[in-house]
């Protein structure tokens, strides 16, 4: 079967991203058409799929990760569907809808130069982790240790919706960080539907560092959900403060964040356009192939690296 694809990415998060209106596949064959497209060493490759929708007559917004699991959310790909939805049919704010929760999404000034920006209202945020579920535990863990994961470390979990794990800590310890998000994506009885894990380092009062093992997907160097759990769990704890924007800065990149005592979080970050093209995914064996790239956006991809080379310096 042959995909029009838009080739994309948020903060450093990229996505082959298709519009799926009028294509009929059921949930097992879009699994199959993420595990081929996200795979690295294939045609595409990328950190999972991005589905634009029809959601009742409304803009609706999918998301495969890599291993063919579908996502509640992704906050960095819901900046990239937004785009889509803007320029397809002609607006500019709409709300999204999501698996099991809406966004609020509309077009913001550019935050650099050249770099399409999106801002996006999510939430509200969960603390009661009985809803995951996470088994064995109280029912909100705000800056405590999980014995299972780890003795010295204070995790503050967080619905985004998806499930998040956020430790504050002096300096991030990525061997670490992959040994707690690989016992989570294990899928252990007490932890059955997994979750994303995130070390965070304070840079400021208005600026944090977030590196995440996502679920799904392994140690990636964005995740939407992440930076905006990350942004809540530094609030809710007193290193920021609430209703104030705080750089988010990843190895992708960065979004500004603004987190609400209500529980919405609101993110400003980039859409970018990489390039668009057609592929082929073979359905019986999973295989992409036959790439064809019609169009790359230099300028797009040039504004964006000299955004992130400035937070990678920063952090």
């Amino acid at each position: 079967m042959r995909f029009e694809i838009v080739k994309c990415h948020g903060s450093g998060n990229d996505f082959p991203l298709i519009d799926a209106r009028g294509i009929a596949l059921n949930d097992a064959q879009w699994s199959v058409v993420a595990r081929a497209l996200a795979d690295r060493r294939g045609a595409v490759g990328g950190d999972g799929l991005l589905l634009f929708t029809d959601h009742h007559g409304h803009a609706g917004f999918r998301m495969f990760n890599a291993d063919g699991s579908e996502a509640e959310t992704c906050l960095n790909g819901v900046r990239c569907v937004a785009r889509m939805a803007f320029e397809r049919l002609g607006v500019d704010r709409a709300t999204l809808h999501l698996m099991h929760s809406t966004v609020e999404i509309a077009r913001e000034p550019d935050l650099a130069p050249g770099v399409y920006s999106v801002r996006e209202v999510a939430g509200p945020v969960g603390l009661d982790v009985s809803e995951w579920p996470l088994h064995g535990e109280t029912h909100e863990i705000v800056e405590r240790p999980i014995a299972r994961l780890d003795s010295a470390l204070a995790f503050t979990a967080i619905a985004m919706p998806n499930p998040h794990l956020v430790a504050f800590v002096e300096a991030i310890d990525e061997d670490a960080l992959i040994r707690i998000g690989a016992i989570c994506e294990a899928a252990p009885d007490w932890l059955p539907k997994r979750a994303n894990v995130s070390f965070v380092r304070v840079l400021g009062p208005d600026a944090i560092f977030v590196r995440t093992f996502e679920r799904g997907v392994g140690l990636t160097d964005s995740c939407g959900s992440a930076m905006a759990a990350s942004a809540f769990a530094a609030a809710l704890t007193g290193r920021t403060d609430f209703a104030r924007d705080v750089i988010v800065r990843n190895k992708g990149g960065l979004v500004m964040a603004r987190a609400e005592g209500d529980g919405m979080v609101a993110l400003n970050g980039n859409a970018t356009w990489e390039w668009e093209g057609a592929v082929s995914v073979d359905l019986a064996t999973g295989i992409a192939g036959d790439l064809i790239v019609a169009r790359h956006f230099n300028a797009e991809i040039a504004a964006w690296a000299a955004v992130a080379e400035a937070s990678a310096a920063a952090a």
